[in-house]
């Protein structure tokens, strides 16, 4: 079975400069666990994922402990969190370099590169451009249709 396969077709997508309160709304209102973040000419250029959330201010999650000494050292990591922290714009936020596999990619390297880099969703290409995803749950209904069809 190929990612072509199982992949989702119709998802939404946001654009860099979007503010993260419609990342959030988008999120909310498509199920989806990721937004792919395409520019104007519809390239892929990163995503957001739920992830991307995890260490907010809004929240009352504070910056920890280790991030901050590397700060304050001049260290980019913990930089790098600080600032996502504070920003409110979907390109300040987002994954850049995604992981992405092309349509005729199997479900088991789909499957591989998920557990490699500890991911729910995987962005399926097409001559470099972006046309499904597949995720935990289009593998579920793959597998339901599996299955059904020995059952």
């Amino acid at each position: 079975m190929l990612a072509m396969d199982v992949m989702r077709t119709s998802f939404a997508t946001i654009k860099p400069n979007a503010p993260l309160l419609n990342a959030v709304h988008l999120l909310l209102e498509t199920n989806q666990r990721g937004l792919p973040v395409v520019d104007d000419n519809e390239s892929l250029v990163g995503v957001i994922s739920e992830g991307d959330f995890l260490h907010r201010r809004e929240l009352g999650v504070s910056c920890p402990a280790a991030f901050l000494l590397e700060w304050l050292l001049g260290r980019e990591k913990g930089q790098l969190v600080r600032e996502r922290m504070h920003a409110l714009r979907v390109d300040a936020v987002m994954t850049r370099n995604p992981v992405c596999v092309d349509e005729t990619a199997t479900v088991d390297e789909v499957v591989a590169r998920m557990d490699d880099h500890q991911i729910s969703q995987v962005l399926i290409l097409r001559n470099e451009r972006l046309i499904g995803i597949v995720g935990r749950l289009q593998l579920l209904f793959a597998l339901e249709r599996c299955l059904s069809r020995q059952g």
